[in-house]
């Protein structure tokens, strides 16, 4: 998994979740039907935003999810995941920008991609990808030699960089790239009018996309000699942080004036392109913690979740529409339920599912049950970026029932 988008399911109410993950395993569904099995590994956090735009403006029907079967990565659990056109212009977006990563590392010899037989193997994986995509976007009037072209140009523009040189004409393939297939999640969704709109917050999520790669591979491509575009164009952090900000404004005002068909979906773009993008950013920049200040008394009253012992709380007055049982709960029209609770497993059930999780590497790499009470628990591994994260995030998301929130949400 790659990409700058991740979020943690402590910050999102159980139905968010499920929905981003509905995204997800869609993404790397479409990829396995469309493309084969290792046409998977190319499933990235970012990809799914394309998937997430086209449901969030058409109008949600039970079409758009179907039932998927068993997979370690949930745990062995089937679940609802995310079909149709949206996966698939996902999955083709992902194929071709994987493709051009993947080109970009042989280019580059890193690590085993130095090796000739591994460089060979790897050309002619990207040069497949890059069929399979132009392929399945040819199927949905989205043409990736936009992609392409802006992927060939990188190259050349790098090269030619140097001190003094604007940092924006380094990221502008990249933004060209997003850009053209946000406003395709438009025509997708029969919403013209949301065209230009889209095309704006994909250029500037593309711009963000490669100022926080280069932030975040900066200390060690300083130390091992690489390229860096802020190192080339002598841009310091604080420049680099600047831009960053402008663009999360302007994806913000950009999301505004896109008209969502449905409030859910179009609710968890929202989180995803302004309140998990902008935590991205504090990451990057090593300003982690949330922006959000805790809703006063929540330590004392429901330990910081924001749902317990608040306004905010099922049932009360105001209640949040992402809070258990809110208005939006369910599929379709807003987000799908989570599991009910299971009964608890027998001493020798339990004992046969340890030893299942544990061979098959779930209790250390993903989200997973208890073998006997089936209670839901952390990857052994976990990579939670809630700061002090326990059990819920200490923080309050406004868009899960703060009412600080200005941002339109």
């Amino acid at each position: 998994m790659f990409g700058i988008i991740r979020p943690c399911r402590h910050r999102m109410s159980p139905g968010m979740a499920a929905s981003w993950l509905a995204h997800l395993c869609g993404l790397c569904l479409a990829l396995r039907d469309g493309h084969g099995q290792v046409a998977r590994i190319a499933t990235n956090y970012d990809g799914l935003v394309i998937s997430v735009l086209v449901e969030a403006q058409t109008a949600a029907t039970a079409d758009l999810r179907r039932t998927a079967g068993p997979c370690p990565l949930r745990g062995m659990r089937t679940a609802p995941v995310a079909t149709g056109e949206g996966a698939r212009l996902a999955a083709a977006v992902s194929l071709v920008l994987a493709s051009a990563k993947m080109r970009d590392h042989v280019e580059d010899r890193d690590g085993a991609y130095g090796r000739r037989p591994v460089a060979a193997a790897a050309r002619g994986v990207a040069r497949r990808w890059d069929r399979a995509g132009a392929r399945t976007g040819g199927d949905l009037g989205f043409d990736t030699a936009v992609l392409l072209d802006a992927v060939g140009r990188q190259g050349a523009i790098e090269a030619a960089a140097g001190p003094g040189t604007a940092l924006l004409t380094v990221t502008e393939p990249t933004e060209t790239a997003t850009a053209a297939a946000f406003a395709h999640t438009a025509v997708l969704a029969g919403r013209p009018a949301n065209k230009a709109p889209l095309e704006e917050a994909g250029r500037l999520f593309g711009r963000l996309a490669h100022l926080l790669d280069a932030v975040e591979d900066l200390a060690e491509d300083t130390r091992s000699g690489a390229w860096n575009p802020l190192t080339a164009t002598g841009t310091g952090r604080t420049e680099a942080r600047r831009l960053c900000d402008d663009a999360l404004h302007g994806i913000r005002l950009a999301l505004r004036d896109t008209d969502f068909a449905g409030s859910a979906s179009g609710r968890l773009a929202h989180v995803l392109l302004v309140h998990e993008l902008g935590r991205s950013v504090d990451r990057a920049f090593g300003a982690g913690g949330c922006p959000h200040a805790p809703q006063p008394g929540a330590a004392a009253e429901g330990g910081g979740n924001p749902f317990g012992g608040n306004p905010y709380a099922p049932g009360a007055p105001g209640q949040s529409p992402y809070a258990p049982g809110g208005p939006d709960h369910g599929f379709p029209g807003g987000f799908p339920p989570p599991e009910p609770p299971r009964p608890r497993r027998g001493l020798l059930a339990g004992c046969a599912v340890f030893a299942g999780l544990c061979c098959t590497c779930q209790m250390c790499c993903t989200e997973h049950e208890n073998p006997w009470s089936r209670e839901r628990k952390d990857p052994w591994c976990d990579d939670c970026d809630c700061d002090g994260c326990d059990g819920c995030c200490d923080c309050c998301n406004c868009c899960d029932g703060c009412d600080g929130c200005d941002c339109g949400c």
